[in-house]
């Protein structure tokens, strides 16, 4: 084998082995969200300053989830996810920003990166708080009454 050849073979599987990362999704930077402002902005002001985003709440009047993932391709091994941010918007029933909370991801459990809320609204948990609130709360003789 010639040494261009050689070369050829040490850069391909060099190539072979390098992890190849992968984003989805899009959470507004904090420097586009200083132009929301809570307890004044509307569902309207806030699509027109950060834009939609792909999930919403189950109810007319939820809050707005931007979710943004990084995934680590490394040759034959499964993808793997590296990190991962969620914005939540809550509204008010008049439509009115009522808070702000940014999520991160570290080693399996939720932390809260950022918050921004008006006073009426500091009730003490938080959006991840809510949602999971009630797992295991519940049991069979709950239902049977």
């Amino acid at each position: 084998m010639t040494r261009l050849g050689a070369a050829i073979v040490l850069v391909l599987a060099v190539a072979g082995c390098t992890a190849i990362y992968r984003n989805h999704g899009y959470v507004p930077a904090d420097d586009e969200l200083e132009a929301v402002v809570v307890g004044q902005d509307t569902r309207e002001t806030v699509a027109a300053a950060v834009g939609r985003p792909t999930s919403t709440g189950v109810l007319d009047v939820g809050g707005w989830y931007y979710v943004k993932s990084r995934f680590r391709h490394f040759a034959y091994r499964a993808p793997q996810e590296i990190e991962r941010e969620v914005l939540a918007i809550s509204f008010d029933e008049t439509g009115t920003v009522e808070n702000i909370e940014r999520f991160g991801l570290q080693d399996g459990r939720v932390v809260a990166l950022s918050r921004r809320v008006t006073d009426s609204n500091v009730k003490g948990i938080g959006f991840l708080q809510q949602l999971f609130g009630n797992i295991g709360n519940f049991s069979a003789g709950d239902f049977l009454q």
